[in-house]
């Protein structure tokens, strides 16, 4: 017998597989844990990258925006400054427009009056002449007479003639129209008919009536003689002239209502009268 069999052997006894396992169980847990806390610090680490990433995009995406924003602000500032230019446009043309109103009131206004003198002053010469009416047409008719029976006359053969054409051409035109302006054949105004019938004896008269009122020689109403041309208004500012036809009768273009006609010198007295034959 060996001198050492009665010593307990020193060897370590043998570790058991259970405890093994479990030795091994938990060394991998904790190299679980270690794995999973490096996992989750790589990816914390890794974060920041991602982020830093996005950046530049989402950089990208709100400048898009501030530049779509700007347009659409400078568009409403356009129409705004497009709206008020329109209304102030708008705001003068009316301004412009009461103030062409106002002018054209005024117009009228100083036509209308203008019109009643006139009117006014023409109604005042006429009743000026209305006390001569009867003694101006018995001194034509006994005028007439008198130098009938005694067989003198002013006028040589040749202005009697002559006196007769232009009564003939001016009664031949009663009838017709009257139109500011015309000279005849088919219308006349005053100064045009009394210049066509002169016309027919070769005298040529001035165009207007103002002038005709200062071509001949003054004659008054008592003493008038047919072919002498009568006139409204004063000497070389008549406003109508027409012709004497004898008998206490007249042959005017009156009016655009009348047109030419023949009346008796007290239908509308005239002021004067002038002698060119």
């Amino acid at each position: 017998m060996s001198h050492t069999a009665h010593i307990r052997s020193h060897r370590k006894p043998r570790r058991s597989a259970s405890t093994i396992a479990m030795r091994t169980g938990v060394a991998g847990g904790v190299l679980s844990t270690l794995a999973v806390a490096g996992a989750s610090g790589a990816a914390h680490a890794a974060e920041p990258v991602t982020q830093t990433l996005e950046l530049p995009t989402l950089t990208a995406d709100l400048a898009a925006q501030v530049a779509q924003s700007a347009d659409v602000t400078q568009q409403a500032a356009a129409s705004y400054q497009l709206q008020a230019e329109r209304d102030a446009a708008a705001a003068k043309a009316a301004k412009q427009a009461k103030a062409d109103l106002a002018d054209a009131k005024k117009k009228a206004a100083e036509a209308k009056k203008k019109a009643e003198e006139a009117a006014r002053k023409e109604a005042a010469e006429r009743a000026s002449r209305t006390a001569e009416r009867t003694t101006l047409s018995a001194s034509a008719d006994t005028g007439s007479s008198t130098g009938t029976s005694s067989g003198s006359s002013t006028s040589t053969s040749t202005a009697t003639g002559s006196a007769a054409a232009v009564v003939s051409f001016v009664q031949a035109q009663v009838g017709k129209a009257y139109v500011s302006g015309a000279t005849g054949p088919s219308a006349y105004d005053c100064s045009g008919l009394v210049q066509a019938a002169f016309k027919q004896v070769g005298i040529s008269l001035p165009r207007v009536s103002q002038a005709q009122s200062t071509a001949g020689t003054q004659v008054g109403l008592d003493n008038l003689q047919p072919g002498d041309i009568l006139y409204w208004g004063g000497v070389g500012s008549a406003y109508h002239v027409g012709v004497y036809v004898g008998g206490g009768m007249f042959v005017g273009a009156q009016n655009s209502s009348t047109g030419v006609v023949e009346k008796p010198l007290s239908y509308d007295p005239p002021s004067g009268a002038v002698r060119v034959l």
